[in-house]
Formats: C-alpha cells, structure tokens, sequence
C-alpha cells in the first residue's frame, strides 16, 4: 500500500519524472500556457506556484539561484523575474489555473490546460482571419467558375 507517500510517478523513474517537470515548467514561463494531461498538469501546479513565489523577490540573488534549479536557462529566468513574477505582486497564491478539456481521442486520457490566471488569448485580426467552412466553400465554387469561363489562349 502507499500509506503516506505522496506524489504521482506518472509512469517514470524519479530522473526522466523531474526532467518532464523541467520541460514543462520552462514550456510554461515561455507560452504562459500549457496542454497536458490532468495528473501532469496537477503535479506541476504546486512547482510552478513556488517558482513564482520565490521570483517575487526580484533583488534576492538567493531566489535567482533556487529557481535555477528548476530553469538553467538564464533568458527564462530573466524573463520570469522581470514580466511573470511582477504581475503576481499583488496576488497571495494561486498563480495558475488548471481548465481541463475532456479525454483525448487517441486513448482517452484526461486532457487540461495549465496557464497562468491572467493569461489573454492573442487577439485575432478580425472578421477577414477567421473564416467559416460555409463561408470557404462559397467563395470556392465562384472561384472556379471564375476560371472555367475565362477565354484560353491557343
């Protein structure tokens, strides 16, 4: 029985199990949002948030080391001490969010979303980028007449 051990193995040795963890945080500082599977993205929630909290204090040279631990890449921490951690100054905790999305297709795993709490969607640029199938499919036809009824040159 696992009396008192706590944590998910996900299928992986302690080694590969912190390697995914890595990727998928260093994923997340780069895309503020993230898709995985619902126990991943619940196992990497509680990491993400004490990352967070340690690059609120932005002099501390002493946090920028903890959460080297986690990111070796410097341009990510730089990143997330300067424009992630400064947007959570105000807010206590609970700096991410998990939306889950249904069981995949392919074998039906749980499927969800981890992102930042105020994560925006890009804005698109209009009506003109997004396009209806029906809207496709009109101007497809017409665009074929168009050229069936032009005059050939022999």
């Amino acid at each position: 029985m696992r009396h008192m051990k706590s944590g998910r193995k996900l299928g992986r040795v302690s080694e590969h199990r912190r390697a995914l963890f890595r990727n998928q945080l260093r994923s997340l500082i780069i895309y503020e949002r993230i898709v995985t599977t619902l126990p991943k993205a619940k196992e990497l929630r509680p990491i993400a948030e004490k990352i967070v909290t340690m690059a609120r204090d932005t002099e501390s040279v002493h946090a920028r080391r903890l959460v080297g631990r986690w990111l070796t890449d410097r341009d990510l921490i730089k990143r997330l001490f300067t424009e992630i951690a400064p947007r959570f100054l105000q807010r206590p905790g609970g700096y991410t969010r998990i939306v889950k999305l249904g069981p995949r297709r392919g074998d039906g795993s749980e499927i969800a979303i981890l992102e930042f709490v105020d994560y925006k969607l890009p804005e698109t640029k209009g009506k003109d980028a997004v396009e209806s199938k029906k809207e496709k499919k009109r101007k497809a036809p017409a665009a074929a007449k168009a050229e069936v009824s032009t005059p050939a040159s022999a």
